[in-house]
C-alpha cells in the first residue's frame, strides 16, 4: 500500500548527497518488478520497466530521494556541535528539534530566553544555534561526529485527525513512494522512472538525469508547500491539504507545459478527482532543469499540499496521497492512448 511504503521511506535518513539508504530500499523493493536499473556517479538511480507497447514519445516519472538536513562545520571546546544547512530550512522551526547522524542523536538548541538581547528576538542566525550531543567536551564529540558528517531530522511517522500524516521528508519521500508504487504495476508503456539526487541543494541530480534519459515527455512528482493557516489569508495560502491534487501552472523554475497541464486537469475532472493548483508563483522543483535539458522536454508536475515543509513535522493528507498515484496511473495511461 502506498502509505505503508510512504512510511518505510520516510523514516530512512537521506539528506542531500547522503542518499544511500533510500537508494538501496528502492532499489530491493524495485528489482523484482524492473527490466533495468542503473544508478550513476552523483547518485540518482533509473529504472526502466516495459509496458505493453511502447510510447508515442519516451516517457519518465521522476521523484528525488533526498530531503534537507543539517551539516556539521565545527565543535566547540565543551562538546556542541556548529552545524549549516543542507537545502532550505526555516531556523524557526528547528529549535528544540532531534537529529541524527547515524546512531547519534542531538538537540538543536539557542541561548536561554532570558539571556538574549532584545535584537536576538527575531529570527534566530544559524551562527547562534547549536547540536548538543550530550557529551563533555570536544574530544569525546571527535570521537563520535566528524566536520562534515550530515545528519536528518528526528524520523517519527505519526497519523492523526482526519486523514493527516505527519513526517520528516515527506518532500519527496511521497514522489518515491508513488513511483515505487506504479513500478510493481503492469504498465500500458514503457517507462521509466527516475528517482533524483541533490534536488534540496539545486536540481542537481535531474539535470544529469535528463541527460542520459533524453525523455520527451517528463511528470514530476513532488510535495509541495501549503500555507493555509489562520494567520495567512487569500492566495497567500497557496495550495490546502485535503483538497485535492495540486496541479501547477508555473513556480519560480518552470513554465509547466499547457497541453500536459490540461491533460491532467481534465484526467482528474474526467476522473472525480479533487484538484487544485497554486496560487502564488513560488518554489521550484527538478522540473527547471529536466525542462530545460538537451533540445527540451514537455514537462508537467504534480503534488500534494503540504504543511510545514522541509521542517521535522511535514504534514500532508493521506487522501491527497491516494489521489496522486491514482493520477500518475492515469497520466501514462493517457500516453499510450496517444500511440
Amino acid at each position: 500500500m502506498l502509505i505503508d511504503t510512504l512510511k518505510m521511506l520516510c523514516a530512512l535518513p537521506g539528506a542531500s548527497g547522503m542518499e544511500d539508504a533510500v537508494r538501496e530500499c528502492i532499489i530491493r523493493e524495485a528489482k523484482p518488478h524492473a527490466d533495468e536499473i542503473i544508478t550513476d556517479s552523483i547518485g540518482n538511480l533509473l529504472i526502466f520497466k516495459k509496458g505493453r507497447k511502447a510510447p508515442g514519445r519516451r516517457l519518465m516519472l521522476a521523484a528525488h530521494m533526498d530531503e534537507v538536513g543539517v551539516i556539521v562545520t565545527g565543535i566547540t571546546g565543551d562538546g556542541y556541535l556548529k552545524f549549516d544547512f543542507v537545502g532550505g530550512v526555516d531556523r524557526r522551526v528547528v529549535i528544540g528539534q532531534r537529529v541524527w547522524f547515524g546512531g547519534v542523536m542531538g538537540v538543536i538548541g539557542l541561548r536561554a530566553a532570558h539571556l538574549r538581547k532584545k535584537e536576538e528576538e527575531n529570527v534566530p542566525q544559524t551562527e547562534d544555534l547549536y547540536i548538543d550531543i550530550g557529551v563533555p567536551n570536544r574530544e569525546s564529540a571527535e570521537k563520535l561526529i566528524s566536520l562534515g558528517d550530515i545528519g536528518t531530522f528526528d524520523p517519527e511517522v505519526v497519523e492523526f485527525g482526519d486523514g493527516f500524516f505527519k513526517a520528516k521528508a515527506i518532500d519527496d519521500r511521497l514522489g518515491c513512494a508513488v513511483l515505487l508504487e506504479l513500478l510493481r504495476e503492469e504498465l500500458p508503456v514503457d517507462t521509466w522512472f527516475a528517482f533524483t539526487a541533490q534536488e534540496e541543494v539545486g536540481t542537481r541530480g535531474a539535470m544529469i538525469t535528463a541527460f542520459r534519459i533524453e525523455p520527451e515527455i517528463a511528470l514530476v512528482v513532488e510535495g509541495t508547500t501549503a500555507a493555509d493557516i489562520p494567520s495567512v489569508k487569500g492566495t497567500k495560502r497557496i495550495c490546502s491539504p485535503g483538497k485535492g491534487v495540486v496541479i501547477p501552472f508555473m513556480d519560480k523554475g518552470t513554465m509547466y507545459d499547457r497541453e500536459l497541464y490540461a491533460q491532467l486537469t481534465g484526467l482528474a475532472e474526467k476522473n472525480g478527482m479533487a484538484w487544485q493548483t497554486k496560487q502564488l508563483i513560488a518554489g521550484g522543483t527538478d522540473a527547471a532543469v529536466i525542462q530545460r535539458s538537451r533540445a527540451g522536454v514537455k514537462t508537467a508536475g504534480i503534488a500534494a499540499a503540504i504543511r510545514n515543509i522541509h521542517s521535522p513535522s511535514c504534514v500532508g493528507n493521506t487522501r491527497d496521497f491516494e489521489d496522486l498515484l491514482k493520477l500518475a496511473r492515469l497520466f501514462i495511461e493517457a500516453q499510450g492512448e496517444q500511440v
